[in-house]
């Protein structure tokens, strides 16, 4: 009878290799499918041989590699986040029709066109025309990365939500992986659709991932902070951009450094990108509105003996032109002669005053002030935006790449490989035929003895 039952128990550890196998081939195409295999174990009696188990289903996946593809999934999502934002500034501070270094070069060539003729009406007037022009080339700048702020905002929102509603679901997968360990079911297709989940989570933010004992995961931010432990997940929101976590019954404030993913990436695209600009472009404006308006007070238009009125206003950061008449621009130095262009020159004088710029460290954070030439500084915003684009770009490439190498690490082992799964199906048909051939011989023998037997009896 061992014959038999080892021939049997072959055949049935046969039958089981082959539908996993059949398994992986039918799922070869199926994102974030990781591929089984069957764990055989030999069988012992107190006779000797009993056969072959199964020991266990055996799902390839490697733990580390696992950490790898998520955390570049994670690098990159942080990189990509911010790049369509910078490259639309770029365009726009670019672009000939909002260019700012160009509405001040043309402001200060209209004073200087001015120069020849200060009683100039027509010239006043270009004067007037251009201070307008420039206005409204900062102020499209202003408003753009007022609007940038705007929508970053409403996209960090969209992704809390969607991180939050990941979260849940890996609780959730959470609690039927641990309840299937404890009744001994396969788990695999559950433990693959939550590692799909972490992966696009690992995506929306930096995380830190522990295995446990009943077969969960627990996640947690770059910080520490606890997203998903066991069964149990928190929740994210964003409020006055302070991000908190709500788990159980605590709050945490979440400091928006270090986040990584799109999430850190909004986040440091406002911080280090949007929020220096918005400050420097509203220092420019600031300089270049008191500036003028004070020179201008020190000046007559005559033959007024009155200070000559500002030009500008400055409303939040912005510059406006007032309603000044070209024939209160006061160009003069004398309240009684109208050909006297002193303090028109003076004026032109201004695009080469230095003025103060606040500088910010890579973080986004005040880090001191230098003195910059007036016409030189929207040029020296743009190149470093520009160096930041290049930088971001070559961050994108290079996490790409990880990211790529990784998918190709993780493919490596936990990927179904079609050649392998053939010559597996016929290493298991092999054996399912060979087992049943012994099967076949065990019978033989069996009815050979009956046989013997009954010609006896």
């Amino acid at each position: 009878m061992s014959l038999l039952l080892n021939a049997l128990s072959g055949a049935e550890a046969a039958q089981a290799a082959l539908t996993t196998t059949s398994q992986n081939v039918a799922n070869a195409a199926t994102p974030g499918y990781t591929r089984e295999g069957v764990l055989l174990g030999s069988l012992q009696t107190t006779q000797g041989g009993g056969g072959v188990q199964v020991l266990a289903l055996q799902r390839f996946s490697d733990g580390y590699k696992n950490l790898q593809l998520w955390q570049s999934n994670s690098v990159l999502g942080q990189a990509q986040a911010g790049q369509d934002y910078m490259t639309q500034l770029e365009q726009v501070m670019s672009d000939d029709t909002s260019n700012v270094n160009q509405g001040v070069q043309q402001f200060f060539a209209a004073l200087n066109a001015a120069s020849g003729q200060p009683d100039s009406t027509p010239l006043r007037q270009q004067v007037l025309s251009s201070a307008t022009a420039l206005s409204e080339r900062m102020g499209t700048l202003q408003n753009l990365l007022g609007s940038q702020q705007s929508s970053i905002n409403a996209q960090e929102q969209a992704v809390v939500q969607q991180l939050n509603g990941l979260t849940g679901d890996i609780a959730l997968l959470n609690g039927k992986i641990s309840a299937a360990r404890a009744t001994g079911a396969d788990d695999s297709a559950l433990q693959d659709a939550r590692d799909q989940k972490i992966d696009t989570l690992a995506g929306l933010v930096g995380l830190q991932v522990v295995d446990q004992p009943d077969g969960t995961k627990s996640i947690s931010l770059p910080n520490g902070q606890p997203l998903v432990v066991g069964a149990n997940a928190g929740t994210l929101a964003i409020n006055n951009q302070q991000l908190t976590l709500s788990f159980s019954n605590a709050s945490f404030n979440v400091p928006t450094t270090n986040l990584s993913g799109q999430l850190g990436g909004l986040f440091n695209t406002q911080n280090q990108v949007l929020a220096p600009l918005v400050k420097q472009m509203q220092e420019l404006a600031t300089n270049i509105g008191n500036s003028v308006n004070t020179q201008l007070a020190a000046g007559y238009a005559p033959p007024a003996t009155t200070p000559g009125q500002p030009l500008f206003t400055i409303n939040n950061g912005q510059l406006q032109v007032t309603s000044l008449q070209a024939s209160d621009l006061a160009f003069s130095s004398n309240t009684t002669d109208v050909g006297n262009s002193d303090n028109l020159t003076a004026l032109i004088a201004l695009q080469q005053q230095p003025m103060t710029l606040t500088e910010f460290d890579s973080n986004g954070q005040p880090n001191g002030t230098a003195q910059v030439v007036m016409g030189d500084v929207f040029n020296q915003l743009v190149g470093s935006l520009g160096t930041q684009s290049q930088q971001n770009q070559a961050s994108i490439a290079t996490a790409q790449t990880v990211r790529d190498q990784a998918q190709q690490n993780w493919s490596s082992s936990a990927g179904v490989n079609n050649d392998e799964e053939a010559t597996n199906l016929v290493q298991y048909q092999q054996l399912y035929q060979a087992n049943m051939k012994v099967a076949q011989v065990a019978n033989q023998c069996f009815d050979a003895a009956l046989q013997m037997l009954g010609t006896t009896n």
